[in-house]
């Protein structure tokens, strides 16, 4: 009796057997693939519109405060980098995230006050036009302004 193989009885069922462990192999390549992609992409869009670049304080003229926005309305203001009302004084510009403390710097207008605030590297529509986001506020007294 002749020896027979698997291989020669049925030879498209081997072949068929081998092919898609190409095409798996090809597919898993595109969801590793993919699936890096938006693991890079999430951590881009935390390091550029959520992860706070800098911290830090302003002193200065408080001169404005807006609610504005088309979609999203978000509190704006602006403030002279000077407690004396200079011609030329730099101007801060700033958002404001908290209700209440947009309350109290709505007060504070036209006075000297001490922030402090965030810095982003971008901004997203819903928490201002400004990189700046302030986070906190104090009157300076007058005898240290020089009103």
């Amino acid at each position: 009796m002749p020896d027979t193989h698997f291989d020669d009885i049925h030879p498209q069922e081997n072949e068929a057997l081998v092919k898609p462990a190409r095409g798996r192999g090809f597919r898993r390549f595109l969801l590793r693939f993919f699936f890096l992609l938006i693991i890079i992409g999430a951590a881009a869009v935390y390091w550029f519109y959520f992860n706070v670049y800098s911290e830090g304080e302003r002193k200065g003229t408080l001169i404005k405060i807006t609610h504005k926005g088309n979609l999203f309305k978000t509190d704006e203001g602006e403030m002279w980098l000077s407690c004396r009302q200079l011609v030329n004084s730099e101007k801060f510009y700033f958002s404001i995230t908290n209700d209440s403390l947009a309350n109290v710097l709505k007060n504070l207008q036209d006075e000297c006050v001490q922030m402090t605030y965030k810095q982003y590297r971008k901004t997203v529509p819903w928490r201002g036009d400004s990189k700046y986001i302030v986070t906190g506020v104090r009157p300076v007294p007058d005898a240290v302004s020089g009103h």
